[in-house]
């Protein structure tokens, strides 16, 4: 499976709240959809450290 992108991440975590923003779903389906999203964030979170971690080593010369 190939490795999502960080922009890809941010707009499914977008079509995510837009779900939880339905006033009919349900608590089952808000509950899903919000796990997901967490997910979906920290995954994203872990890109951006990641990236950070590699700008900090290009920095240093390591």
């Amino acid at each position: 499976m190939a490795k999502e992108k960080f922009e890809t991440k941010l707009e499914g975590v977008k079509k995510i709240l837009e779900t939880l923003m339905n006033p009919e779903i349900t608590l089952e389906e808000s509950v899903k959809a919000y796990e997901k999203g967490m997910k979906e964030l920290k995954d994203a979170q872990k890109m951006l450290e990641d990236a950070q971690l590699k700008i900090q080593n290009i920095k240093t010369g390591q």
